[in-house]
Parts: C-alpha cells; sequence; structure tokens
C-alpha cells in the first residue's frame, strides 16, 4: 500500500481525492472503530464518527482553516476521540477513563463546535439519501451542482430538450428533500416554521 505524507492527505482532501479517502479509512478507520467499540459503542457509531471527524478536517481545510500540530493520525484521532466523548455525554454515558489506543492532543476549543458537529451529521445525511437516489438522478444533480447548462446536462444524460432536464432536475432534488425531510435524524436540523 503506498503511504502519504501528512502534507500530501490534506491536500488530497482538499481536493477530493478518492485515492486519499480511501487511504484514510484504510489507514485509520480500524484505530477509531476501536476506540469506539472498546468505550461502549456499536461498528456504526464508529462509522458515523469517522465520517464527522472527516467532515469537520474537510471544513476546516477548505476555509484554510487548518494547521496541524501533530500527525495527521493523532489529529484524526483526537478529533473522532473528542466527537465520541460528546456523543457518550448526550446518551448520558459515563466514563471516567476511556480506553485509548493512541496519542491525542487537546484540540482549539472551536474546532468541535456544536454548529461544526451538526453540520457534518446533517451532511452525512444529505450524503447517505443522495447515495440511494436513483442513478440517473444523481448523475443529473451532480452535473447541476457544477454549474454545467441545462442544454449541456440534457445532452449529456440523452433527454430531448432542456426543458426535460430541467424538470428531472427539479424531481430529483424534490425527491432528495423528501427523503431528508422524512429521515427522523435530520428533524432537529429541519426548522418548523408553523
Amino acid at each position: 500500500m503506498i503511504h502519504y505524507s501528512d502534507e500530501a492527505i490534506l491536500e488530497g482532501l482538499r481536493l477530493r481525492s478518492d485515492y486519499i479517502i480511501n487511504f484514510i479509512y484504510k489507514e485509520y478507520f480500524p484505530v477509531i472503530k476501536f476506540l469506539v467499540t472498546e468505550n461502549g459503542g456499536a461498528d456504526e457509531d464508529a462509522e458515523d464518527i469517522f465520517q464527522d471527524g472527516i467532515i469537520i478536517l474537510y471544513n476546516k481545510i477548505s476555509l484554510n482553516q487548518l494547521v496541524l500540530s501533530s500527525s495527521f493520525k493523532t489529529y484524526m484521532y483526537s478529533i473522532c476521540r473528542n466527537l465520541w466523548l460528546q456523543k457518550l455525554s448526550k446518551r448520558k454515558a459515563i466514563y471516567d477513563k476511556l480506553t485509548d489506543v493512541e496519542e491525542f492532543i487537546d484540540l482549539p476549543k472551536d474546532m468541535l463546535q456544536e454548529a461544526s458537529i451538526e453540520e457534518a451529521e446533517m451532511h452525512r445525511i444529505i450524503q447517505i439519501h443522495f447515495l440511494s437516489l436513483p442513478e440517473d438522478c444523481q448523475k443529473v444533480l451532480k452535473l447541476f451542482i457544477k454549474n454545467i447548462p441545462l442544454r449541456e446536462i440534457a445532452g449529456i444524460m440523452g433527454f430531448k430538450t432542456e426543458n426535460y432536464a430541467k424538470t428531472r432536475k427539479y424531481l430529483c432534488k424534490e425527491d432528495l428533500k423528501k427523503r431528508i425531510a422524512d429521515d427522523p435524524r435530520s428533524q432537529k436540523f429541519i426548522k418548523n416554521d408553523n
């Protein structure tokens, strides 16, 4: 397996490189899974914590707010460790001392603000539902997000007219919104205007 430097990992995350993201999962997820499962969590909890950690890192990198004060591995572990402690706290679980398997560092107070954590959770929920859409809907929405003109989207997708591309985009977007709104996990993020 190729090993990447911390700088290459950060740059790969910034560019959303599939190679780097796969490397991070293979290299660092087992440690996070062990941390979570040894401290009262399930495999699914570990996956959620790990994904939230990556999203928080990505957001910090994209805003040029991340300066590593340790190795990437230690930094990633520290973020996930703090996320897991917060989740345990919300569950009212009491842990005098976590079973740690890695070194960790104290992170800046703003690193894991409630807003960052909620943003990561919501991003994960959106991603889950996006990936559950039919493949053609995913493709239409990806093209739209990249600001590809509807005329070009129609050509790429093999639609007969630009208006049909517009209608498909609208229907796919509405389907995604409905899936998210119907997910009980997203209720705390949806503002009720009633």
